[in-house]
């Protein structure tokens, strides 16, 4: 298998469905090469359904939809144990997140109980119900999504559940041509012809080779100064942790296999850096008042913090 080709096929096959949106297409890819979750920030309507489940018939995964209200239950969730009088015996009747790629639409409308049975199946890939661990299917992503307009009768994501996602990122509104697009595409929905490009067992190889992406010392030490850097800042009340720094260098890895290297160079952790960093950082009271958002902040540490220079390939440097 070559990677570069897998993975353009898959965009291309995406790209047939989702208009004008390549680079945020490539960043969903980078978040399940590196085994972890996208939040998608936008108002309805902007396709983020749709690159979900383009990106689940692309792969021939499992998707299920769960739609995040007051009223749901961790159960709900995850699954529930069943008495089953006929053999006297509790059956396990699993949920909706025991799928492949799980789509939780407006994830902040449910109460922080049920946002917590989250936490163990994004970060360890497994579901404990009744005292019985259960392992998720692989490849395992979630994509959860959140209206920024409406905060009536929410529940924002704590610190906690937001360190979960890998990546935050925004999708917004199509150019006046793509818009067009768009509109004669509606004529005849392309979602349900798409075909299935890769398996699964081809995205757990996909997913073992962006962590053999070469990486030079100078690139790594330039991807923890980056994230020092937002516990040093004068505007940050709590920077990001050292999963943040994980989470930098994993995707950074990610972008640049994706874009066909097997090497990182520091604009690949430069353009991931806020789309990583930003959702982790809390802001001071003063600096939320003057109106600083963490996308700020973010961009003043990319400007303080020396990018390394003279950084060359892994290959460059065998030769």
């Amino acid at each position: 298998m070559r990677i570069h080709e897998a993975l353009t096929r898959v965009m291309q096959n995406i790209e047939r469905a989702v208009v004008g949106k390549q680079r945020e297409i490539q960043y969903v890819l980078a978040a399940l090469l590196c085994q972890g979750h996208v939040l998608i920030e936008d108002v309805p309507g902007v396709g983020k359904t749709t690159l979900v489940r383009s990106l689940a018939r692309s792969l021939g995964c499992d998707f299920r939809r769960i739609q995040f209200t007051p009223d749901l239950l961790p159960s709900d969730v995850t699954g529930v144990s069943v008495y089953n009088q006929k053999t006297g015996e509790f059956e396990f009747r699993p949920g909706p997140i025991m799928s492949q790629i799980v789509l939780a639409d407006e994830i902040n409308r449910t109460s922080p109980k049920t946002q917590s049975a989250l936490l163990e199946c994004m970060e360890e890939g497994q579901v404990t119900i009744d005292g019985v661990t259960r392992r998720l299917p692989r490849p395992f992503l979630v994509l959860a999504t959140q209206n920024p307009i409406e905060y009536e009768g929410t529940f924002p994501l704590p610190e906690a559940q937001l360190d979960r996602f890998l990546l935050k990122l925004r999708l917004g509104y199509p150019t006046l041509r793509e818009e067009m697009l768009v509109v004669e595409r509606a004529k005849q929905p392309p979602l349900e012809e798409l075909e299935q490009v890769l398996t699964a067992d081809e995205v757990l190889r996909l997913q073992q080779a962006a962590r053999s992406v070469h990486v030079d010392e100078a690139v790594l030490e330039y991807v923890v100064r980056l994230v020092q850097a937002t516990r040093e800042h004068r505007d940050a009340y709590l920077g990001a942790s050292p999963r943040g720094s994980i989470a930098l260098y994993r995707t950074s890895q990610a972008i640049a296999l994706i874009r066909g290297r097997e090497y990182v160079t520091p604009d690949d952790v430069k353009e991931m850096a806020p789309l990583v960093l930003a959702h982790r950082v809390i802001l001071r009271p003063e600096a939320q008042v003057r109106g600083t958002g963490a996308e700020e902040l973010i961009a003043e540490v990319l400007t303080q913090v020396p990018v390394p220079t003279g950084v060359k390939s892994h290959a460059a440097r065998q030769a």
